[in-house]
């Protein structure tokens, strides 16, 4: 009988858990967590917007642990890994482990701005336990600063929205959004924001802070020497994979864990997976990560295939939109759009190859159009049709077995 220690309750850590009890019946599993409470991040924003409670964004079954024989240490800090012993600390205990996986997740990141790194009331927006302080906050003081309007940022700026809050929006790029936007697509969403309130500062970012007596930040001070009054801050302006516990523990990281193509570490019999990896910050991915890795802590060989080089949704009040691929390398490259009074899409085509696809409105074709870019597909042959692609285009039956094949 092997015992599996995971240390996460995320979504790299649960879909581990699960892949290694349907494989493994017998043996043992322990998870360790911070949190208390199994949740996506993905549905943060509906437990701040009081849409959902805490197991209303809990994404598996209230039982899990128990019906699948799980162990679940929670609220608790893996201090140390034992690579030679063996085991994991956590406060005064030991857990040993025969095959260990990390799966601690990303942080958020709090940048060198005088007095934001000491301030009580500046929050990240990535753990339930997050969500729960700024629920706090909000219940004192209703003037909220957020730092970055990518997903994160927006996702929180639309739940305290809803609830009335004054949402200011600091943003260092030109446009909101701008990983996953062009200038188009980011003005539609603005203007979406906007009509709910929320105010942006783009290509403006935060220099200091004025202080009280308890060193709550009541003022951001902008780059451009303006103030903004302010209850509390919310940083959504980049995360840091966690990687504290395998630097302290002689696994080999740097910006992040470092693993191969087995999601294997540099330390025996311990593996690493979801966003501490940097591979991606993706949640399917991250599930995906988790599965390959207990896999290969089963004994079953896997080798993980690298995810999709760049692909988000977003819906934020009733638009909806499909980011994939890199839109930003159009040096070189064909950029062809489709512009009506409903939907916006945007293709970038390098070599024959789509490189860069962007849907605003309808995205229920998004499989089509990511297979596409992961695959390197030629569609030289195919652009004057670009948005008008259907997988008929592309497979066919295989006469000789009556399969789908692809069409060269």
């Amino acid at each position: 009988m092997e015992r599996f220690v995971i240390i996460g309750a995320g979504a790299a850590g649960i879909s581990a858990a699960q892949v290694l009890r349907d494989v493994r019946p017998k043996d043992t599993i322990t998870v360790i967590s911070t949190d208390e409470k199994v949740h996506s991040r993905c549905m943060l924003h509906k437990y701040l917007g009081h849409e959902r409670d805490a197991q209303g964004i809990n994404f598996v079954d209230a039982d899990f642990f128990e019906k699948n024989d799980i162990t679940h240490i929670a609220c608790q800090t893996v201090d140390k890994i034992d690579v030679e012993g063996k085991k994991v600390c956590y406060g005064e205990y030991w857990a040993p482990y025969d095959k260990l996986l990390i799966a601690t997740g990303a942080g958020f990141f709090i940048p060198p701005i005088p007095h934001f790194r000491e301030a009580p009331n500046v929050f990240g927006f990535r753990d339930l336990s997050d969500a729960l302080k700024i629920d706090e906050a909000f219940a004192r003081g209703k003037r909220v600063f957020i730092v970055g309007s990518g997903l994160v940022g927006l996702d929180a700026a639309s739940a305290l929205c809803e609830r009335g809050a004054d949402v200011t929006i600091a943003e260092m790029a030109p446009r909101v959004m701008p990983l996953q936007t062009d200038e188009y697509a980011a003005s539609v969403y603005q203007k979406a924001f906007e009509d709910h309130g929320c105010k942006f500062l783009l290509g403006i970012g935060a220099s200091d802070a004025v202080v009280d007596g308890e060193g709550n930040i009541t003022e951001v001070i902008l780059s451009t020497g303006d103030h903004v009054p302010c209850d509390f801050i919310i940083m959504a302006a980049g995360v840091r994979p966690r990687i504290q516990i395998a630097l302290d523990s002689g696994i080999a990281a740097e910006r992040a864990i470092q693993v191969d193509d087995h999601l294997r570490t540099s330390a025996p019999d311990v593996y690493a997976a979801g966003d501490c990896t940097g591979l991606s910050g993706v949640w399917p991915d991250a599930m995906a990560q988790g599965k390959a890795a207990a896999w290969n802590m089963a004994g079953i060989d896997e080798v993980y295939e690298k995810p999709y080089p760049f692909k988000n949704t977003s819906n934020f009040f009733g638009v909806t939109m499909l980011s994939a691929g890199r839109l930003d390398l159009t040096e070189g490259a064909e950029v062809l759009v489709h512009k009506t009074a409903g939907e916006y899409k945007k293709a970038v085509i390098t070599d024959g190859k789509l490189t860069g696809y962007l849907s605003l409105g309808d995205i229920s074709n998004e499989g089509l159009y990511l297979y596409l870019i992961k695959n390197g597909i030629d569609l030289s042959a195919k652009k004057d049709k670009i948005f008008r692609l259907t997988f008929a285009d592309f497979y066919g039956i295989n006469e000789k077995n009556g399969e789908f094949a692809y069409q060269v």
